[in-house]
């Protein structure tokens, strides 16, 4: 048992593994399998959370390629050229995470062991999801495409945790270099059994594994002798533990990174509260790979988890003086602070918002593969998007989700990322108000995917068992007519914001028309403040400085 005392001493340490993750991606991943969903789906989530990444739909049409044609690989985080590798015959169709065979594959960035970065590597983790997807028709090929990638071209990034799934099975695969001018990776990959679920969000979680299982267990030959020779690890092999040997927990780990694992698996079996005493580093008593949800888990579920920002728990981020006078669950960077020399630091949840983009990739083994995949897909926070239906059937991306519509630098009123941003900004000022509004539109449009999906569905397979491409028009049809509904009610939801609480005020309002009085003009203006909290916490801050006084009358 480790003391808080020590754990405190720790805190100081986060500027090293995880300090480098705060300017990169740090992302939260959900995985569901068959037995665990409410339909018989497999699920994998994704929030892709980057303070200078654009969200987009990403979209890489099935091509044929002349035998000898190369591919150029460019990292995914900076676009710099690493290298060529050899392309193959025939491309697989990808939209955004997920391919035509509904496969799917995810990640968050664990960092582990500077030292075993390898900068003559050709292929980084993002290269690896993008170019695994266009070539493996399921989970256990995609492991197979990514880990002979890096053996025959080097891996370039660092730790790296992988989500892997089809309609059928799902995956955790961790990843981790060798070092300088050491071709390859150390990894294992571990089969998630039916009923249970998982979770990671950059920090490695696979511990120990069986060494034997080969139907549910898969590793790197040298996993456990390369970590011998490096001196990292000296135990028998039924004890080595991935996680422990390569991406060693400190409490920045624990506390930004397994604390949303935690937060995830508690809103799927309330018993994962036990584990409170591990997140506050009170305990090293360290939570499973994966549990069994306490009741069947469907997609509005997991959207929800991805909404999450630890309300209920005693990580909760509404009512500490960083949420101001309007309870905001946001802390805007840097993640850690000083004052008097002392570090402190915010709680980092799932729902942040530097968000990018967020999915929830819903993959159906029942249906054929254009209608059974469907990438529930939103852009920026993820607490306050709508999850779209993107079918895997359909021909093109949504004008408002395209690349290239936007920049991070281009303001742009026909792109969903900037439309989505402006309503969230505006938010963040006046969330206890604001946040009510928004979910009332948000719930409406979610609503109504949930309510149109079977009767969608049942169209697109009456038309596929006549024509398979027209059912892919279909689709495509349905899912640019949603995104542009969805995008232009967006821009109405952030217009009335504007005009409801126009400088601080709030102007009466009944199922969103203004009131007015006899003469048609409007209402005066209340005047609602801030709760009573506040107004004590300023009171205990300034004293008497703004105590309204007695003048003496002459």
């Amino acid at each position: 048992m480790m003391t808080k005392k020590k754990w405190t001493v720790l805190t100081l340490l986060v500027a090293g593994l995880f300090g480098g993750l705060q300017s990169s991606m740090a992302c939260t991943n959900v995985l569901v399998t068959r037995g665990a969903s409410a339909d018989g789906s497999t699920f994998i989530t994704y929030a892709a959370d980057s303070h200078d990444l654009y969200g987009e739909l990403y979209y890489w049409p099935g091509q044929e390629f002349p035998e000898g044609t190369m591919l150029n690989i460019k990292e995914w985080d900076t676009g710099k050229n690493l290298g060529q590798i050899p392309q193959i015959d025939r491309t697989h169709t990808v939209i955004g995470n997920m391919n035509e065979h509904q496969v799917t594959i995810a990640e968050t960035t664990f960092g582990g062991r500077p030292e075993l970065r390898d900068s003559t590597g050709i292929m980084d983790y993002g290269s690896l999801i993008y170019v695994a997807l266009q070539r493996s028709k399921t989970a256990r090929e995609a492991i197979k495409v990514m880990t002979q990638l890096v053996e025959d071209h080097g891996y370039y990034s660092s730790g790296e945790s992988f989500s892997i799934a089809d309609p059928n099975e799902v995956w955790i695969m961790e990843m981790i270099g060798k070092g300088p001018n050491n071709k390859g990776a150390v990894w294992v990959a571990v089969k998630v059994p039916d009923g249970y679920v998982s979770a990671h969000a950059n920090q490695a979680r696979i511990t120990t594994f069986d060494l034997n299982d080969k139907e549910n267990v898969l590793y790197s030959n040298d996993v456990v002798s390369f970590a011998r020779e490096s001196g990292f690890f000296d135990g028998k092999n039924k004890d080595f533990s991935f996680a422990d040997t390569y991406a060693p927990l400190d409490f920045g780990a624990i506390r930004f990174c397994e604390a949303r694992v935690w937060s995830a698996f508690r809103l799927m079996n309330p018993e994962m509260d036990k584990y409170v005493s591990f997140i506050e580093g009170e305990s090293d008593e360290r939570m499973p790979l994966f549990i069994k949800p306490d009741k069947k888990v469907s997609v509005r579920d997991v959207q929800n988890i991805m909404r999450d920002y630890y309300e209920g728990t005693p990580l909760s981020m509404t009512q500490d003086p960083g949420a101001g006078p309007y309870g905001k669950p946001y802390r805007f960077r840097p993640l850690t602070w000083e004052v008097d020399g002392v570090e402190y630091f915010n709680e980092r949840a799932i729902a942040t918002q530097q968000t990018a983009f967020s999915f929830v990739a819903q993959m159906r083994n029942w249906m054929p593969d254009p209608i059974g995949g469907i990438l529930w897909f939103g852009v920026d926070d993820a607490n306050m998007t709508v999850y779209l239906p993107m079918y895997m059937g359909m021909n093109d991306i949504p004008e408002n989700f395209a690349q290239g519509n936007g920049h991070m630098l281009e303001f742009s009123w026909n792109s969903a990322f900037w439309v989505f941003n402006w309503v969230a900004n505006q938010a963040y000022y006046r969330y206890s108000y604001m946040i009510e509004d928004i979910r009332k539109v948000q719930t409406e449009l979610e609503d109504r995917y949930e309510a149109y999906t079977p009767a969608i569905d049942q169209a697109a397979l009456t038309l596929y068992e006549e024509d398979p491409e027209m059912a892919k028009v279909f689709l495509t049809d349905y899912v640019h007519n949603q995104s542009r509904i969805a995008v232009e009610r967006w821009k109405k939801l952030g217009e009335f914001l504007m005009v409801k609480y126009l400088d601080g005020n709030l102007h009466e309002e009944e199922d969103g028309i203004f009131l007015r009085n006899e003469h048609g003009n409007p209402k005066p203006a209340q005047f609602p403040g801030y709760d009573e909290g506040y107004y004590k916490r300023i009171v205990d801050e300034t004293g008497d400085k703004l105590k309204m006084i007695e003048i003496p009358k002459k």
